[in-house]
């Protein structure tokens, strides 16, 4: 049985997968900058304090077989750092780095890193989704900071023969997700008049619960030993289609107003807010076949079952507001 070292446990993502890790009978350490009470009692907390170059390990990677880590300084929309990039590197880079290089010194078998589609880019052309080995070096601070990760991640591999696992999702969604896809659902289940109802765009998204059954699906898996992979539902949909979608999961009828993209696109960029209009407006396609083709690896949930359960488990938290 392996025992895993999971970092990041704690967020939107490791929550759910501390929650299936254990319901599939692995003994999961939690490293953790303080001791969390939310997590459950069946998790051994290892406090290690903030994630950087100057981490030690130590005690928590004893005899730990697999490393998954999904900590990280996560993209910030305005960024009031005065540095971002640097402020990213000391997180994403250094601290990945420092503990990938310790955790093949405690003899880690393998180490799973959660990386991002920002390294791949911000946009495609409708129909020509990323690939795994697209060769792009981003500028976006966050996707850089992923990108030199990545790259010093397979080069400790090469040096050590520690496996490593790149795994870069596109938007993840779920029961209690949190951000734009939130205010989203927000605007939606209050039957607001949207003018997003002509829309023609081609977004991938991957369903929280296929992202935690595809991490634990590459713990064991030899063939995904230092490979990259891209992983999505399959189910590429325009933000109209999503919205539609959503409120579906909410049996609400959509309000959404056929407005011109091109109108709404100037008005955004006149306004400051082209980069809301590129992810509302522009297409962002991954192709996951080498997960299916390689692994054996198929999606668990369809995107309307998700969206099923987020909208339930939003609906729960307003009650209890």
């Amino acid at each position: 049985m392996s025992k895993v070292l999971l970092t990041g446990a704690t967020g939107f993502v490791g929550r759910a997968l501390v929650a299936e890790l254990l319901r599939r009978d692995k003994t999961v350490v939690a490293a953790v900058r303080k001791l969390a009470p939310n997590l459950p009692t069946d998790v051994h907390q290892e406090v290690v304090g903030n994630l950087s170059s100057n981490t030690e390990w130590g005690s928590a990677l004893q005899n730990i077989d697999v490393v998954i880590h999904l900590a990280a300084r996560v993209h910030i929309m305005d960024d009031s750092a005065a540095d971002p990039l640097t402020e990213f590197r000391k997180v994403n880079t250094e601290g990945a780095l420092k503990l990938a290089r310790q955790s093949a010194d405690a003899g880690v078998k393998r180490f799973i890193f959660l990386s991002s589609i920002k390294v791949n880019g911000e946009m495609t052309v409708p129909g020509q989704p990323f690939q795994p080995n697209d060769n792009y070096i981003p500028t976006d601070p966050y996707g850089l900071s992923k990108y030199e990760a990545e790259q010093g991640l397979l080069a400790i591999a090469k040096q050590t023969g520690m496996e490593v696992v790149i795994i870069r999702p596109p938007l993840v969604y779920g029961p209690d997700v949190k951000a734009n896809f939130s205010s989203m659902m927000k605007w939606v289940n209050k039957g607001l008049p949207l003018p997003f109802g002509a829309i023609h765009n081609q977004r991938s998204f991957v369903a929280l619960d296929n992202l935690v059954d595809f991490i634990i699906h590459c713990i064991d898996h030899p063939k995904a030993a230092n490979e990259v992979f891209l992983i999505s539902d399959g189910e590429d949909v325009s933000t109209t289609q999503l919205l539609q979608k959503v409120a579906k999961a909410f049996a609400k009828k959509p309000m959404l107003i056929p407005v011109p993209v091109c109108l709404m696109t100037f008005v955004a960029k006149l306004v400051g807010k082209g980069d809301v209009a590129n992810r509302l407006f522009g297409s962002l396609q991954v192709d996951s076949s080498k997960a299916r083709d390689l692994l054996g690896w198929k999606p668990i949930i369809t995107m309307d079952e998700q969206l099923k359960k987020t909208a339930e488990a939003y609906l729960e938290h307003e009650k209890i507001i």
